[in-house]
């Protein structure tokens, strides 16, 4: 088929976009502007245009197009008025994976870790809302066999068609997708589940552990033993045992990593021996914005990671802490770019707990996602911490400058440097 992806620069749809390329089919797309991955596209045989323009609306058989297109967009309009047929992304999930044995991870928390672990043990196609190091992508094209990371936020994990459902955990999240109905939240997890032949779960979260189903249940407290964090050239890893199946060792720090590892190998065991799980599990590198260590000197670490829920900051803030007292670095400094006004004041008081530890605390501008700005008191709010109040960062030579009215108001130069969000804080910590 011919197909266009109205924001194909999205992690999500260029993943999509790339798998169905190597299926065989012609595929094109647009987005507002250039960006590395509308490069990368390019590089590949896709071609981009930006901005979005109707002009290359002409004979495609489907438009697909990501969650933040409006309906009045040139393309969208232009392809209703030549009768093209325009569907969302997550619609476009059964032409992907309609045909594939799919192993599909959902779950607030985790999900994108787990995917690629689990791609890096089956060696699978894959298709992930990251870029993992291992292969430098969102997507690898290897075969029928698939490692893909389900969207709850959307609803859109209940059209990924799994042969194997794998449920890291059922955090309410994303809660305006369902009218902030958790009968409804929890009824689509529920779903999920039942219409995969073989199922994972973390059985100690609450939701999770009170549903009656044929499941395959890790009980992390008592089935993960032995957990221990070790550096090897500056990088993290965790070791752990797993129930009976003996040791493995993981890339990442932090008992979560470990439940994300567990989840992967209890899941790849319908595919793989053990011994082979073991040392394709070594494959894993990490993934991009999760623990991402962009700068590393003797004396000075920036940590860039995509947390933007208070659960995922506190955790990340629990690995830092780990790093901080293996590498004999006591500073430790959090640079926090707030992601959408109502997922922060829905969590407000939760925020307010989760930087604990952090010797300095830099609130930047909250990143909206096209939402309508709300007013909070972010300096009444997080008083205890007596934050600073920066417009962006840079990374400049070996240091970290906050930056207020187009002046430089601070310096970081040693300790650590964490920056969390979902927004572009990513770009700003790493070297232009």
């Amino acid at each position: 088929m011919n197909i266009h992806f109205i924001g194909i620069g999205g992690i999500g749809l260029s993943a999509l976009g790339r798998f169905l390329k190597h299926d065989g089919h012609y595929v094109s797309g647009s987005d507002i502007k250039s960006s590395p991955i509308t490069k990368q596209l390019e590089e590949e045989g896709i071609k981009v245009i930006t901005p979005h323009n109707a002009s290359i609306i002409d004979n495609q058989d489907i438009v697909i197009h990501s969650a933040a297109v409006k309906p009045n967009n040139v393309e969208i309009l232009q392809a209703v008025e030549k009768g093209i047929k325009t569907i969302p992304r997550k619609e476009a999930l059964p032409i992907v994976l309609g045909d594939k044995k799919n192993y599909c991870v959902a779950g607030a928390h985790g999900k994108s870790t787990t995917t690629a672990i689990l791609a890096s043990i089956l060696k699978s196609s894959t298709l992930i809302g990251a870029i993992s190091k291992e292969f430098d992508s969102n997507f690898r094209y290897v075969d029928n066999l698939v490692a893909f990371e389900a969207d709850e936020s959307d609803g859109s994990f209940l059209l990924s068609n799994p042969y194997c459902a794998i449920v890291t955990n059922a955090e309410p999240e994303h809660m305006e997708y369902y009218n902030y109905d958790l009968k409804r939240f929890y009824q689509a997890y529920e779903s999920f589940l039942k219409i995969a032949k073989v199922r994972v779960i973390n059985a100690e979260d609450e939701f999770l552990s009170s549903l009656d189903i044929e499941a395959i249940k890790l009980h992390p407290s008592v089935d993960i033993t032995e957990v221990s964090y070790t550096l090897k050239d500056g990088e993290p890893y965790t070791k752990f045992h797993l129930k009976d199946l003996g040791e493995f060792e993981v890339w990442g720090f932090g008992y979560h990593i470990a439940i994300d590892a567990s989840l992967a190998i209890l899941a790849a065991l319908n595919e793989l021996p053990l011994v082979e799980i073991k040392n394709n599990i070594k494959n894993y590198k990490g993934i991009k914005k999760r623990f991402d260590i962009v700068h590393k000197t003797e004396q000075f670490v920036v940590i860039d990671d995509y947390a933007h829920h208070p659960t995922e900051v506190a955790a990340t803030m629990k690995s830092v802490s780990l790093y901080s007292n293996l590498k004999n670095m006591e500073k430790i400094v959090v640079v926090w770019q707030p992601h959408k006004y109502s997922r922060t004041v829905s969590n407000l008081d939760e925020f307010k707990k989760c930087f604990t530890g952090c010797d300095a605390l830099v609130i930047l501008p909250v990143y909206s996602a096209g939402e309508e700005s709300l007013h909070i008191d972010f300096e009444k709010e997080f008083a205890s911490y007596n934050p600073i109040f920066a417009d962006k960062v840079e990374s400049i030579d070996n240091k970290i400058a906050l930056i207020k009215d187009d002046e430089i108001i601070y310096e970081y130069s040693d300790g650590i440097i964490l920056g969390v969000g979902a927004g572009d804080i990513t770009y700003q910590l790493r070297k232009k």
